[in-house]
């Protein structure tokens, strides 16, 4: 029999609106986070020279094994609470260089009795970095999963910014500069079953502001275009349809390709049916962010719930809350970047430049 994450919630807990009397709850986490570069310390077919032992970044197996252990300590972590004490249910990556890593990842110590399974497709990133779905196998069961491509091309739409100047590395690799199609991560559509649950899942990467955020935008709006597709088409096969769609979407709350291309609402009052709701951006407006740029904060690290998952009734897998996961084990404590992520730096292996996030989800058990 599988085990079971009960709740005891009482009328002055959070879920107060619910019930003037105790009920019980099940619930699940559901994170994401933005490994930044996990990468090995194997030549392989992609652009990853920079991350071998003699590279610049000098990526020797004690590093890798070091980035192993902090991933490890994060995802087993995230999310956790005086209310709920387990790791992640379901886990979105990325900047992820190839399914073997994963397996290293999830056969770590840390992770190994955790029981994860991995779904991950190779992206036609030149740089081999690609988004994957880690499942606990003892709640959720895969039953299709595919990787949609997203077709960008470059256009000339004006010069860069200085910002964009700085980020301008990775599209320049990814551009084919005959076709002008920009290779950037695929759309990851997994749905399964969330202990018996249909529940559908899209793990995102969106396009970088290299050249700058106007300039780029197009091709992260295209990117909101795609995903929007991808849910109206499970919608189309089921309106009562549970979806949630997270990423690094290197756009915010309020850029148009969430507000306006996916259709995302802040306050869940505005969403219709059919429609998305996106609890990240109430956070935005507080000025919560996951990660920072020259004393800058955004929040690109979105966590969206269909209709269906913000109704009352809570028989069935409903969103309760969100959060950025920001403990002061991920932050910089020293230096210029004191506050930021705690990201390699001077040759040490840090975390990630992002903060990861995450939302639960809750069943009433009668």
């Amino acid at each position: 029999m599988k085990k079971k994450v009960i709740l005891l919630v009482a009328l002055f807990f959070a879920l107060a609106p619910l019930s003037a009397q105790q009920k019980k709850f099940m619930v699940h986490t559901v994170g994401f986070y933005n490994f930044e570069n996990l990468f090995d310390t194997i030549n392989g077919p992609n652009l990853d020279e920079e991350w071998l032992p003699d590279g610049a970044q000098n990526w020797t197996g004690k590093k890798y094994k070091k980035k192993l252990d902090n991933l490890s300590r994060v995802l087993s972590e995230l999310g956790t609470s005086e209310a709920q004490k387990e790791s992640p249910v379901l886990i979105g990556g990325c900047e992820i260089e190839n399914r073997g890593v994963l397996e290293d990842l999830v056969k770590h110590p840390g992770m190994a009795e955790k029981g994860y399974g991995i779904i991950h497709f190779d992206s036609p990133d030149k740089r081999g970095i690609d988004v994957a779905l880690l499942y606990k196998k003892k709640h959720f069961q895969p039953l299709s999963y595919k990787n949609i491509p997203l077709l960008i091309y470059e256009k000339e739409t004006g010069k860069k910014d200085k910002k964009g100047e700085d980020e301008d590395k990775e599209e320049n690799v990814n551009l084919d500069k005959t076709t002008k199609r920009i290779y950037t991560r695929d759309q990851l559509l997994v749905t399964g079953l969330l202990d018996g649950e249909e529940v559908n899942v899209i793990v995102n990467h969106w396009p970088s502001r290299s050249g700058g955020e106007k300039k780029s935008s197009p091709n992260r709006e295209a990117a909101g275009r795609l995903n929007r597709k991808i849910i109206d088409s499970l919608y189309a096969i089921n309106p009562n349809a549970k979806i949630i769609s997270m990423g690094d979407l290197n756009d915010g709350s309020f850029n148009n390709s969430v507000k306006v291309e996916v259709g995302a609402k802040g306050r869940k009052e505005d969403v219709k049916p059919l429609g998305i709701y996106n609890p990240m951006q109430k956070m935005a407006e507080e000025g919560i962010g996951t990660l920072a740029y020259r004393d800058a904060w955004d929040l690109f690290d979105i966590i969206m719930v269909s209709e269906p998952l913000i109704r009352n009734d809570y028989s069935s897998w409903r969103y309760w809350k969100a959060g950025v996961y920001n403990k002061p084990f991920l932050v910089q404590k020293t230096g210029q970047y004191k506050g930021y992520p705690l990201r390699n730096s001077n040759g040490e292996v840090g975390f990630s430049d992002h903060f990861p996030v995450y939302i639960y989800l809750i069943k009433e058990v009668k």
